[in-house]
Formats: C-alpha cells, structure tokens, sequence
C-alpha cells in the first residue's frame, strides 16, 4: 500500500498545523452552529430565557452521546496511526471496522435509554417545572438522531487519523452549514422553536454521517471500512476501550459537573444561575476550540512518529503544542478578565442576568490559562498510547476534585452559588498542573529507546 500522509517527513510544524488548521476550523464551525442554536433559542419571542435553560439542561445527556462516540473514535484513531507508522494497514482497518461497529451497537442502546428515561433525568440533572417543557421537547428529537452523532463525531476521527485534515473538517462544516441554514427556518418561519433547532441539528449529523461513511469506503482513503472487519474481536476491542477510556471519562465527567452544578444552582439560585452556567459553558466551548483543535491536530503526527521510532520529532510536536497552547490560553483568560460582559450579552442583554454573570464569569475562568498545561499532557498521553496516564488525569480534575467542590464550596463560608464557579479554577490548577508534570517525567523515559532513521 502506497505510504501517504507521512508525518516523519518534513517540518514538524507544517505537519501539525496541515493537521491543526483544518480541525480547528471544523470545531469553529461546529462550535458555532451549536452556539447559534442558543442564540436563536435566546431570541425566541415568549419565554426565551426558560428555553435557552431547558436546551442548557439536556447538556449533560449530549455530553453522554459525544463521550460514548469519543470511547471508540478516539480510542480506535490513535491505535490506527501507530499502526499506520509502523506499515501494518491491515491491522489498522481491523480496529477501524471494530470500532464503527461498537459506534453504532453503542447509538442504538443510547438511543433506548435516553427516550425511556429521559422525564426523570432531565428533573435529576437540575430541569424546573417551567424549563422541562422546553427541555423534553429539545432531547426527544436529538435522541432520534443518536446514531448520526456516533458516526459523524465518532468515525471523523479516523479521517484525522490517517492525515485528511481538510475531508475531516468538510465533515463538520458539512453539517454545521446544513444546521445554521435550517435553524432560522425550523425556528422561526415553521414556529418550531426549540424542536425546530434539535429537527436543524439531527438532519445536519444525518449529512455529516453520510459524508463519514462514503469517504471511507471509498478508493480515496488509505485505510478503508470493510464489511469482512466488522466482526468485534475482543482484544481489539479492549485495546481500543482502554485508550479511549480517556476521552469517554472526560466527557461523562463534564456531564456529572454539569449535573451536579445545575442540581446545586437549582438549590442556592434558581434558573438564573442556571441559565448563567449555560452561558458561560457556551462561551468554554468556543474559545477552547483553538487548544483542542491544535492538540487534536498534533495527536496523529505524533503517533504516526512513535509508531516509526523517530523519537526526536515526537519531542518536538510536544514542545511545539505546549508552547503554543500556553501562549493562546493566556490571552484568553486576559480577554474574560478584561471583557467579561461582552461574551453574555452574544446571548442575552437581561440587566439581572449580566449583573449576576458578570462576577461570575470573572470567578470561573480565573484560572483558564493553566488549562493548557491538561490539554498538552492529554494529548500526549492519548497520542502514544499511554492509557492508563490519560484515564487517571481524565479522572483527576473533574471526579475527584470539581465533583465535591461543586457540592462542598456552596456550603461553605456562605459562598452560595459562587462555590459552585469557584471549583473550577481550583481544579485547572492542580489538575493542569499535576497532568503536565506527569506526562514529562513519563513521556521522557517512554522515549529513550532506539532512534529509527527516517531520513
């Protein structure tokens, strides 16, 4: 099979930035058609705050989604680029074709649960009376298009994996264009409201999991999805939860914050403190897309580098991501700090909310710049395989200490709802830097070995 993509030739940077533009640009736009969602949502003309609170409920339960797509996508992806690095293109569409196959298992089982269940976990994961409507109708169209999320999301990491950066990023902007085209429409025009948005959303992943699919069957991929790899084999397939694991526990840990935090505003504040999570949550996921994008990007150069023993360019993705992850993230913490009422009023000009949010946001995000230092020894961890490391630090910062702040801090010194912002840049400290740390003492005995000439 013809060796392309080669990631142990050439400039490091060129290679992780070929990989990174294009990514960051496809989470641009997908993290901007999931903002526009709720800022239509915020523009609704009766009751918009409430139904921007509901869609802020069913948060968790997306997360859930994106974590099981993460468990076999990001768990499969790097496997394949180390197998890719080391020439062995039979067994990397072996764990490609297992890894679809538990996609899919995994969107139908989630798909059931979540309609059977869904009343009782939306009151659980911090719904009022007033917002349920709002978020019921929301998550019973999106749960509909579960298996869409799992392929699109879940098997777009394989087009990464094997250095199509510009297919993987047509993936989500694909279904990102679909979705703000048809959100105004849905909306608006056909008086959906938020049924209309979550309509918008699962035809979008409809398109992107289409497009997924039809490229890797194709003759251009390198690594193609075949039927005669489909059948699960259960070594495979536990390497590939091992790895994956990580990124499933960074998700569904996101997910139990989000519960835990809006169940402990509910209590202290109300829907406003609610609905300002939302806001400042929104706001988290755009401006960390460049970060987790540029990591992202690096991931495959680097296992495709440890894959062929070139140890020395592996040394220099992680130098290179670290340093420009540091750079990017201080400028933002600089910007919140600076302007934090700028980023609320993109969603809502309400006075009392704004009042409220405003200190609030400051409080949240006083320690975003650290979180670089998690996303670097992250995506170290993940891109060599180390998952035991990943799975650790996925559980560090978010079970073991965001957890029980969010609980314990509103309760303390008459912090109220401001604990529950406060855990965060508590747990960026010491988890951001206890990670970083890690994966340099780890990462530098990992590559001692022999340096393979790839010149």
């Amino acid at each position: 099979m013809e060796v392309k993509n080669d990631f142990s030739k050439g400039s490091i940077v060129k290679n992780i930035m070929g990989m990174a533009v294009p990514m960051i640009l496809a989470q641009l736009v997908n993290v901007l058609y999931n903002i526009v969602d709720r800022i239509f949502i915020s523009r609704i003309p009766e009751n918009a705050f409430p139904a921007l609170t509901g869609v802020g409920v069913c948060l968790p339960i997306i997360s859930i989604i994106t974590a099981f797509a993460n468990l076999f996508g990001m768990g499969g992806a790097p496997l394949c680029a180390i197998e890719r690095g080391r020439a062995n293109y039979r067994e990397a569409e072996k764990i490609m074709g297992n890894s679809f196959v538990m996609l899919v298992a995994s969107g139908v089982v989630l798909t059931m649960a979540g309609l059977l269940l869904k009343k009782p976990v939306l009151y659980f994961f911090g719904a009022s009376d007033l917002t349920f409507t709002y978020a019921n109708q929301y998550i019973t169209i999106y749960l509909l298009g579960t298996i869409f999320v799992m392929i699109g999301l879940g098997m777009n990491h394989f087009i990464n994996a094997q250095g199509f950066g510009r297919i993987g990023m047509i993936t989500v902007v694909l279904g990102a264009t679909i979705n703000i085209i048809l959100d105004p429409v849905f909306i608006f025009l056909f008086n959906l409201g938020v049924q209309g948005a979550a309509l918008a959303t699962i035809i979008s992943q409809f398109l992107s999991a289409l497009w997924v699919f039809s490229f890797l069957r194709s003759k251009k991929a390198i690594l193609r999805l075949k039927k005669e790899n489909f059948t699960p084999h259960w070594e495979r397939v536990k390497r590939i939860i091992g790895l994956g694991t990580s990124g499933f526990i960074m998700h569904i840990t996101n997910s139990l914050v989000l519960i835990l935090a809006n169940a402990t505003l509910q209590q202290f504040g109300g829907d406003l403190y609610v609905g300002i999570m939302t806001i400042i949550n929104t706001v988290r996921e755009l401006i960390s897309l460049p970060v987790f994008g540029l990591n992202s990007g690096a991931r495959p150069v680097m296992g495709f580098n440890y894959g062929a023993r070139a140890y020395k360019r592996v040394k220099s993705c992680i130098k290179f991501t670290a340093s420009l992850s540091v750079l990017y993230t201080t400028v933002m913490w600089l910007l919140l700090q600076a302007f934090p009422g700028f980023f609320i009023r993109v969603f809502t000009t309400d006075a009392e909310v704004l009042k409220a949010g405003v200190p609030l946001m400051r409080l949240f995000y006083a320690a975003f710049f650290i979180m670089s230092l998690q996303y670097a020894g992250q995506s170290t961890f993940l891109a060599l395989g180390l998952s035991k490391q990943a799975i650790f630090f996925s559980t560090l910062r978010k079970v073991i200490i965001v957890a029980p702040l969010v609980v314990i801090l509103p309760r303390l010194w008459g912090l109220g709802s401001s604990g529950v912002f406060l855990a965060e840049p508590i747990s960026e400290v010491i988890g951001g830097t206890a990670c970083f740390t890690t994966m340099l003492l780890t990462v530098g005995n990992k590559l001692k070995g022999r340096e393979k000439d790839t010149a």
